[in-house]
């Protein structure tokens, strides 16, 4: 019999019996909890659940009935339904253009299975491909993290997204954002994590000498560049590269491992157990 699979994601203040309020709910539900994971961070409670149904679920009702839950013990509540459906898929970046452009070609060509819905800026300089390609275009400028995330979130609601790729966005998410978001999160990061993290890995690649510099797709979590790995890599630096050039051949290699991992998430190929990305083989 196929099962029901729903991702249920708890955000808000920690408090007493909020992991038992939401797996009671589910198993009066007559549903099974497949995974748990829980985490609190200076007082934020996150927790995602996801659970199965052997019998028909009234996706409505359990929404619905969730919500009142989550609205009695004051907590911001979520839901995912896998489907195989054409997936909303939410970019946000900055000014860099190669990882976004990359990934527009694929959607022109319609080699995604997945809808981008909106793509989010820090900034204005990347509105024009937006605006070219007929994607709304949402600027959230605000240097505070907490108000910026805050806009966000409403956004990802408005357009129902599910997945978010980080086309080198600039900002670093908070688990209040991450949270939401368990696993669908993608960013590319310029290194072969965990050697040269940081926004300037080119250059310390370069005055280092380095013989190979790589790229590392990544699922995002509340820890910085240390979420499970999708894919990495790689091409091979000659010496008298100079550092221009290691960034061209980099950031066109982050542009195409990003699509790679963007790509098979959308077609339901990855899984992550254990912390640890696993492809299926089916």
């Amino acid at each position: 019999m196929r099962k029901t699979v729903i991702g249920i994601t708890v955000v808000g203040n920690d408090k007493e019996g909020i992991v038992a309020a939401f797996t009671n709910f589910v198993f009066e539900k007559g549903g099974n909890i497949e995974k748990v994971n829980q985490n609190v961070i200076k007082g934020l409670f996150g927790m995602y659940l996801e659970v199965s149904f052997t019998k028909q679920v009234n996706i409505n009702q359990f929404d619905s009935e969730i919500q009142s839950l989550a609205k009695k013990e004051e907590m911001d509540v979520s839901t995912h339904h896998e489907t195989n459906s054409q997936k909303n898929i939410a970019i946000f970046v900055t000014k860099e253009p190669l990882c976004l452009e990359t990934i527009l070609v694929d959607s022109k060509k319609r080699l995604l299975k997945g809808n981008i819905s909106v793509i989010v800026g820090t900034e204005n300089t990347l509105e024009p491909i937006a605006k070219k390609e007929k994607i709304p275009f949402i600027i959230v400028e605000e240097k505070n993290q907490e108000k910026a995330e805050a806009k966000i979130i409403e956004i990802c609601k408005k357009y129902d997204i599910d997945l978010i790729a980080l086309a080198r966005y600039m900002r670093i998410l908070t688990p209040n954002f991450v949270w939401r978001y368990p696993n669908r999160i993608i960013n590319i990061h310029p290194s072969l994590l965990p050697a040269f993290p940081g926004a300037m890995a080119y250059a310390q690649a370069y005055e280092r000498g380095t013989k190979i510099v790589g790229v590392t797709s990544h699922y995002v979590t509340e820890n910085l560049d240390q979420g499970p790995i999708i894919f990495q890599d790689s091409f091979k630096v000659d010496p008298n590269d100079s550092l221009e050039e290691i960034k061209t051949k980099g950031q066109q290699l982050e542009a195409q491992t990003l699509l790679k991992a963007v790509k098979m998430h959308l077609e339901n190929k990855l899984e992550v157990r254990w912390r640890k990305v696993h492809i299926k083989s089916k």
